[in-house]
């Protein structure tokens, strides 16, 4: 993966997500065949309820790569309406399912469902999300041999490790700062970064003082999903940055059909901070690419699991 880093013109590296990207999918690819070849074909269930663009959006792409992995791939679209019992009674016939290796459900799910109950109900094994307590209590234990663990922080953990490697840096008892407390992104980051023995910080929008607390920082990964909220100054020299956030906000002119145009940016402030950073990651073009191959990642180990 050593063309996954591009100088910038400050000097710094600049972590390319769709390169990095590319080299697992190949790897799952790989992965996939051997276990093809052995008589069990990966398999991964999406469910979608409802016409949300972005899931929509979303779902098509992991079918186009659990298919370019050479998975078995199965999506199951519901109307919007669909009533909980229903979801729940689908999720529990995949989960029986022994050509079924992976499920997951799309979210944001309608509001008269209730999210968590949904993805509690998903076996463990093949909550190739990550998001089930189970998989979540194995992470915080420190048992990634038998946890599945959340696709973007596993991502963030491979382009970070990645930018240290070149920079001649190891992670351990490095200072870092993860700015945001989610169960999806936050909080197994930093259990990630705990178990490669760094000193970790979970910071977030009401910490006192943030600037100072990220200005201490050799590793900062960014998940508080407010845009550009990390300014530039706060990024101390020669610190790694891993940018989580994917916020639109407004562009300047308008689109083809006469409509404000918008653009992506990050929970930093790219401008500002690569020129302080030794290396970080753009938005888009960063650790959004590596959410859906770090699924098909986990939907590779849950059959390779299941095989024995």
């Amino acid at each position: 993966m050593a063309d996954i880093l591009v100088t910038s013109e400050s000097g710094a590296l600049i972590i390319d997500g769709k390169a990095a990207s590319a080299a697992v999918l190949d790897e799952v690819a790989k992965g996939a065949a051997e276990l093809i070849a052995a008589g069990i074909r990966p398999g991964l269930a999406v469910v979608l309820v409802g016409e949300d663009p972005a899931s929509q959006v979303y779902v098509k792409s992991k079918g186009k790569a659990a298919e370019t992995c050479g998975f078995h791939s199965v999506q199951h679209t519901l109307p919007v309406e669909t009533p909980q019992a229903d979801l729940i009674a689908l999720v529990q016939k995949l989960n029986s399912d022994p050509a079924i290796h992976g499920i997951l459900v799309q979210l944001p799910l309608p509001k008269h469902i209730d999210s968590q109950l949904v993805l509690e109900t998903i076996a463990p094994a093949k909550d190739v999300d990550g998001f089930h307590p189970v998989n979540a209590g194995l992470l915080a234990i420190g048992d990634r041999k038998r946890a599945l663990v959340p696709c973007t922080p596993a991502g963030s953990l491979i382009l970070l490790q990645k930018a240290m490697d070149a920079l001649g840096r190891p992670i351990a008892g490095c200072d870092a700062v993860v700015v945001g407390r989610s169960n999806i992104v936050g909080k197994p980051m930093a259990q990630l970064l705990l178990a490669e023995s760094a000193t970790v910080t979970i910071a977030h929008s009401r910490t006192k003082d943030l600037a100072s607390v990220v200005k201490r920082a050799d590793i900062v990964v960014a998940a508080v999903g407010i845009p550009e909220m990390i300014k530039g100054d706060w990024i101390k020299k020669g610190a790694v940055v891993i940018d989580v956030g994917i916020n639109r906000v407004a562009g300047e002119g308008l689109n083809a059909k006469g409509e404000p145009k918008t653009r992506l940016v990050g929970d930093v402030d790219f401008a500002g901070a690569v020129k302080h950073a030794a290396a970080i990651t753009p938005v888009p073009g960063g650790v959004g690419p590596m959410t859906i191959c770090m699924l098909m990642s986990n939907t590779l180990t849950a059959a390779r699991r299941a095989k024995g």
